[in-house]
């Protein structure tokens, strides 16, 4: 037990960063980190340590392909996203080796409320996604003119000289026929 309070926990943003340069020692602080976190949610809901070590690796899993995906936004504590996730990957196993006795998955809700969460986290990381193809498909000067006025909030002037228009309301006119372009591309995926 000693040695688990000698623990360096890495900071989040450490985390991000060490995946996508593949430190290992990051990932080894990972491992041990949040552990005991997870073995104690395992173990209190018909579990054991090997158990908890499974969802854990899976969980862990998870992450690492979200950020190296790219597509990976945390809104919360990386301590919060890995339980929740360690949690919905137990509830599932749970439900799959019916291990509690005419339990519903939905008892355990009440007391682990991030599941939701989660849900609607994992719904706009896939609209998110959809929105980063349809801006594949836009094409140019279109694709620019979005990313500079949505992602990197330029002025509708800044669009203006970038793209050579004669003035501020061209260049308005022109991305509201980009958005047009764009929703139409994003609802036919």
């Amino acid at each position: 037990m000693n040695n688990q309070l000698n623990v360096e926990i890495p900071s989040d943003s450490e985390v991000i960063i060490g995946i996508l340069n593949n430190s290992d020692s990051v990932l080894k602080k990972l491992y041990l980190a949040y552990f005991p976190m997870v073995l104690q949610l395992i173990v209190n809901n018909n579990g054991d340590e090997d158990e908890a070590k499974d969802i854990y690796q899976e969980a862990i899993i998870v992450l690492y392909n979200k950020i190296k995906r790219g597509d990976f936004e945390l809104s919360s504590k990386l301590k919060t996203y890995i339980y929740s996730v360690c949690r919905r990957l137990w509830l599932k196993r749970l439900k799959q080796m019916n291990r509690y006795a005419g339990g519903d998955i939905k008892d355990f809700e009440e007391f682990l409320p991030v599941e939701e969460e989660v849900e609607r986290h994992e719904e706009r990381d896939l609209q998110i996604s959809k929105m980063g193809e349809a801006l594949k498909l836009l094409g140019e000067p279109c694709k620019t003119i979005m990313e500079d006025f949505y992602m990197h909030n330029r002025s509708m002037q800044d669009i203006c000289e970038r793209f050579g228009y004669t003035n501020a309301d061209n260049a308005k006119t022109q991305k509201y026929k980009c958005l047009q372009r764009l929703k139409k591309l994003f609802f036919q995926q």
